[in-house]
């Protein structure tokens, strides 16, 4: 058994257990589930019905961990309702776009009044009476409002709660404290420090004024309706990364977890060293199984989401200003706000169709490799006993280019599969139908990266008008060349030979001589900020049109956090980061000229997503048993 778990079942093991005789627990008892799972699917799914619950347990029938007496972690929390949410719903929204996504995003609004604690699950709904009980105790002395005032720090925006109304809710929570562990055998700890509402949390500091700004839109003395709410979470992934699936995945071996549209997956950053590239470790929210999953499949989720939400004290005072009707907004567990006209206070608001306005830089990482698909070992797949070039697999690609050189050379610098051909076109397509005007090319010296800028400029059918500048300051962090030396790449000439679209007349800003094997990764940034500097002072400013730069999956970090005003990341998060990178996958920034800065915003167009397709031998299992 695993430290951490050990832990926790001595959080619980030494407690005395009582039987708890809700009609909800009868209902499941009655339908042959054992008491203490039935307990357990109440306790995860908020004890609301018990189609919820029986649902639950049916999908953690293979959970290995369905028999462990490790309780939930509960919170309380104070959220705000009605239109002071809607305005904090906005700020939440806008701040996320325009500054990127820090701490405060993976929660939703809200006051902490008690931190998270545990309570076993017989005992919880005797933490339901206890809210109940304790709500009603203060349902009269409860402020008709909340002062709030705006507090900024370099790393911290919220709002702090005023001194009289802060007691009144320091009293509250000591009283739900007290209660909790009379009644549940609970030990929680109230809040008693500075109460705020937090903004944002871990930002970075020149966002710091626009922070501000949008903060500034807010009123705190909206009409709000506060909320007392009890919420629980897996106190075993408490420090692991949540995922969720944009599709569904159909396992292919016996390590590989099944994950459906919608499914949250706990991942710990910790594990993922030895997994293999592009995929990820992980257990499923939905049936606690464990296995490995295609990350180009997920997305990051916020801490949030799944969180279940218990039981609510609405406080309703007498001089409220508003009721609820079927015009109010519906709030989910995360705070989103559904209301489709709801009108926007937040100014400056960026359209996705500046991107055809402003000059724009577009990174896009290249296109699938041949050794990605088969291996280190390609080359002699397809090689006859002469040493001449055949196409074994149809996704190998049709010819290869001719070198002058021993062809070996491709082993260390590999072409696109055709499928990675036809990942281009249909990008250089999709760019062509949003109308974005490419109006640089650069590529690095990798032949899949030159190949990706050329049928990416099929696509955009400007494969006769605009030509490849290959720079090999674009080459990815030589650190992670296997080879540990710099591959020996086609030649200029060799490249226009065989029919590539390139600028021979380009100079370089950073000489093919200069790259060193197993560089730093502080030289790697360096060379990265360096290249893309003098990139945009090379791509007159007066344009409007984007700069294609094709590069690594290294290159949508390096390349674009320097423009934006980011410092790079530590080495490690770098690493973990670009494992996380698609073929294709990219990155877009454009200019805000009369800001002299750059930003980053959603690209002109969706990334591209498809399955796993297995070699095929039609004698297996066709023919032969």
């Amino acid at each position: 058994m695993a430290v951490a778990e050990t832990q926790l079942y001595a959080k619980v093991s030494n407690k005395h257990r009582s039987k708890s005789t809700s009609a909800l627990l009868e209902s499941l008892l009655a339908k042959g589930f054992p008491a203490h799972t039935a307990q357990k699917a109440l306790a995860a799914t908020g004890q609301k019905t018990i189609e919820d619950a029986a649902k639950w347990l049916h999908s953690h029938c293979n959970d290995p961990s369905l028999d462990d007496p490790i309780p939930q972690e509960y919170a309380l929390y104070l959220c705000p309702t009605g239109r002071l949410h809607n305005h904090l719903q906005e700020f939440w929204k806008e701040s996320k776009r325009q500054c990127g996504k820090n701490r405060a995003h993976e929660i939703f609004p809200h006051i902490t009044l008690c931190d998270f604690f545990t309570c076993e699950d017989q005992k919880v709904e005797l933490l339901y009476d206890t809210l109940k009980q304790v709500g009603d105790k203060f349902s009269h002395s409860f402020p008709t409002s909340i002062s709030l005032s705006l507090h900024s720090s370099t790393s911290y925006l919220g709002f702090f709660i005023g001194d009289s109304h802060a007691n009144i809710l320091k009293e509250f929570a000591m009283a739900f404290s007290s209660e909790a562990a009379a009644l549940a055998d609970c030990h929680v700890k109230p809040c008693l420090k500075q109460l705020h509402l937090t903004l944002a949390h871990k930002f970075y500091p020149h966002h710091q004024k626009t922070l501000e700004q949008l903060a500034k839109c807010i009123n705190p003395e909206e009409a709000c309706q506060w909320v007392a709410a009890l919420y629980s979470r897996d106190m075993r992934f408490v420090h692991y990364q949540t995922l969720r699936v944009l599709f569904q995945y159909k396992p292919q071996n016996i390590d590989e977890l099944m994950i459906n549209t919608g499914d949250f997956i706990y991942v710990d950053p910790r594990q993922q060293s030895d997994v293999s590239e592009g995929w990820v470790i992980g257990t499923s929210h939905r049936t606690g199984c464990r296995g490995f999953l295609p990350e180009n499949y997920t997305e990051r989720a916020n801490e949030s989401d799944t969180w279940v939400k218990h039981r609510e004290y609405v406080f309703v005072t007498a001089s409220r200003l508003f009721t609820r009707s079927e015009n109010e907004p519906n709030v989910n567990l995360n705070g989103e706000v559904h209301k489709p006209n709801m009108s926007r206070r937040v100014n400056n608001v960026l359209s996705l169709q500046n991107a055809t306005l402003r000059r724009g830089v577009l990174v896009v990482r290249h296109g699938e490799r041949v050794d990605q698909v088969f291996g280190k070992s390609w080359l002699q797949q397809c090689l006859t006993a002469d040493g001449k070039y055949y196409r074994a697999d149809l996704n190998f690609p049709s010819t290869l280019p001719k070198r002058k050189d021993n062809m070996k050379d491709f082993e260390c610098d590999p072409p696109l599969s055709c499928c990675g051909i036809f990942q281009s076109k249909v990008i250089g397509e999709a760019l062509l139908d949003q109308e974005v005007t490419v109006s640089y090319v650069y590529s690095s010296p990798s032949l899949r990266c030159i190949q990706t800028a050329q049928h990416i400029l099929q696509g955009l059918k400007l494969d006769q008008k605009v030509k490849i500048r290959v720079e090999p300051g674009l080459f990815e962090w030589t650190k992670w060349e296997v080879s540990r030396a710099i591959p020996k790449f086609m030649t200029l000439m060799e490249l226009a030979e065989a029919s590539y679209t390139i600028d021979t007349s380009y100079r370089c800003n950073f000489p093919l001589s200069s790259l060193v094997p197993s560089e730093s990764y502080e030289e790697y940034v360096s060379r990265s900020s360096v290249v893309i500097k003098q990139i945009i002072t090379a791509c007159p400013s007066k344009g409007k049109g984007v700069i294609l730069i094709v590069g690594h999956g290294s290159s949508l970090a390096s390349f674009t956090r320097p423009l934006i005003g980011l410092p790079a990341r530590d080495s490690s998060d770098f690493a973990q980061a670009v494992r996380k990178i698609p073929s294709l996958g990219m990155c877009f920034c454009e200019e805000i000229k009369e800001e002299n800065k750059w930003q980053m915003v959603n690209p002109p167009v969706k990334t591209l997503t498809h399955g796993a397709n297995a070699a095929f031998n039609w004698r297996n299992g066709i023919v032969e048993d």
